[in-house]
């Protein structure tokens, strides 16, 4: 499975953003999805989830204020982001997992299978 991101870019605080993450693959329903972020010299950091079945689950830093979604007729999962501010930026890469799909609370790098390469969302103040 390959994953491409796409959607970042500069953004004044309180603006809106929305990551694309498209991935090749014919068996997209059947994944589990998620946005994670990072920041240089810290670790990757968990932001949203959205399971195989729709469930969705968030980081307490984006509740509220983001949107993940899916459309498996596209094979893309994408992440409405509003009130940004300049703690969001980062570079956001979207995340995929098989075995796990189902489960909503996966929040850990180690439980996804699949990496997009990142894109990078910066907010100004």
């Amino acid at each position: 499975v390959q994953l491409q991101a796409s959607g970042g870019g500069l953004v004044q605080a309180g603006g809106s953003l929305s990551l694309s993450c498209r991935a090749s693959t014919r068996t997209f329903s059947s994944l589990g999805l998620a946005w994670f972020r990072q920041v240089p010299g810290k670790e990757r950091e968990f932001v949203s989830r959205i399971s195989r079945e729709a469930g969705t689950a968030y980081a307490e830093s984006a509740k509220g204020r983001f949107t993940i979604s899916r459309d498996n007729m596209k094979n893309t999962v994408y992440l409405q982001m509003n009130s940004l501010q300049p703690e969001d930026t980062a570079v956001y890469y979207c995340a995929a997992d098989r075995w796990g799909a189902m489960w909503v609370s996966r929040f850990k790098v180690s439980e996804y299978d699949y990496w997009g390469q990142g894109t990078l969302v910066t907010v100004s103040s």
